[in-house]
């Protein structure tokens, strides 16, 4: 596990303001937070290097796409061995359909989250990508019906 990195309430308003709005510029940041433009650029600068900040996002709508079915699949691999994960994850990393893949704990071994066209192409994508693979034992499908972004992610407060 990586170590925490300090953080100031500086540092924290930066993060937070840029996890809202990553193309805030630096004089609206430094603007917002009280301090010079220079330094504002030292910090995020500093907090790159560190890898607190990890980059930058563009976020689409997959429904201007042509995808605007999302769902979750619970996936069970077995056998559960190395062998198999490191070809079926990049398999489905490598699906213009997957959005986001989480290695779990539990029964289900995998969570993928997808983006598809309609019912239909879900089905497909499920039938031809994941349950005629060998190591797929199953796969348990969840529509997302709606999507709520949530706040910024800070270090947790208090001792």
């Amino acid at each position: 596990m990586a170590d925490s990195v300090a953080l100031d309430p500086v540092d924290l308003q930066i993060l937070r303001l840029l996890q809202n709005d990553a193309r805030t510029t630096y004089r609206e940041l430094a603007a917002e937070v009280g301090v010079a433009a220079s330094t504002c650029l030292d910090r995020v600068a500093r907090l790159r290097r560190s890898g607190v900040i990890l980059g930058d996002q563009l976020r689409l709508d997959p429904a201007k796409l042509g995808r605007g079915l999302q769902a979750l699949l619970l996936v069970q691999v077995r056998p559960h061995r190395r062998e198999l994960i490191g070809p079926f994850v990049d398999r489905v990393r490598s699906l213009p359909e997957s959005r986001a893949l989480f290695h779990l704990t539990g029964p289900d071994d995998y969570l993928v989250q997808v983006a598809v066209a309609d019912a239909a192409d879900l089905q497909r994508l499920v039938l031809d990508e994941f349950t005629s693979r060998r190591e797929v034992a199953r796969v348990d499908t969840r529509l997302i019906f709606q999507q709520w972004d949530c706040g910024p992610l800070l270090p947790p407060s208090g001792g």
